[in-house]
């Protein structure tokens, strides 16, 4: 039944709201939306694009050409691959809290998280201000799982040093922990829609080490700086 206000008074007999106010899009939905939207243009920001420029170099051009932490480590030295990384980890970890804030609650394991954390890898991987050519998505990724789930970030990014020290390879230590990163995920109750959205991220990552993977079949892969 309808309402009718009347000096201020709701009373039976009309709609609160015109006959099109169905047809009206919640607000949540537009700013979750827009959050999703802004996480993949901050993932676009490719701090080894940046940071190799400030170095005189342009990083498409030295070493395996990605630009990404790893490449910066090979062809500039370890302080701006190390700016890079944390940049880069940034990205993941702002993407997930403004889904999250999005959601309007406090629970960052919310789907939302993980579905403006997977906008800023895509923004990372095919970024809108480098004619779409990005990096892998790894630390984009790590910072994601960083603000959802942070014991797992904490566990994979030290699994991943302990391989790249072992390894002596980027590309191997990556897909190791990025497999690694959805039961730990689960361990620590990651579920549903959420699960979804990250396993979609893991999915994008191994998609972008596809040529590093044919690389170390092939015994061609490159060896970063233990």
């Amino acid at each position: 039944m309808g309402l009718r206000v009347e000096r201020g008074i709701l009373e039976p007999g009309a709609s609160l709201f015109h006959s099109g106010s169905a047809n009206m899009i919640d607000p949540m939905t537009v700013t979750i939306a827009l959050a999703i939207a802004a996480a993949y243009v901050i993932g676009s920001i490719d701090f080894a694009v940046v940071i190799a420029r400030m170095h005189g170099v342009d990083i498409h051009t030295v070493g395996s050409g990605n630009p990404g932490a790893s490449n910066v480590l090979r062809s500039i030295g370890r302080f701006p691959a190390a700016l890079v990384l944390v940049g880069d980890t940034l990205k993941g970890v702002i993407g997930a809290a403004m889904g999250m804030i999005a959601s309007g609650t406090a629970d960052p394991q919310i789907e939302w998280a993980f579905l403006a954390g997977l906008a800023a890898v895509i923004g990372h991987c095919y970024p809108i201000f480098h004619k779409f050519k990005g990096g892998k998505g790894v630390a984009t990724g790590l910072g994601v799982l960083f603000f959802t789930v942070p014991l797992v970030g904490l566990i994979v990014v030290t699994t991943w040093l302990v391989l790249v020290k072992l390894t002596k390879t980027a590309s191997i230590s990556s897909l190791l922990v990025v497999f690694a990163s959805i039961p730990l995920a689960m361990w620590q109750g990651v579920s549903g829609m959420s699960l979804v959205w990250l396993l979609a991220t893991v999915a994008l990552v191994v998609w972008r080490h596809r040529g590093n993977i044919r690389r170390v079949f092939t015994g061609s892969e490159q060896k970063v700086q233990a």
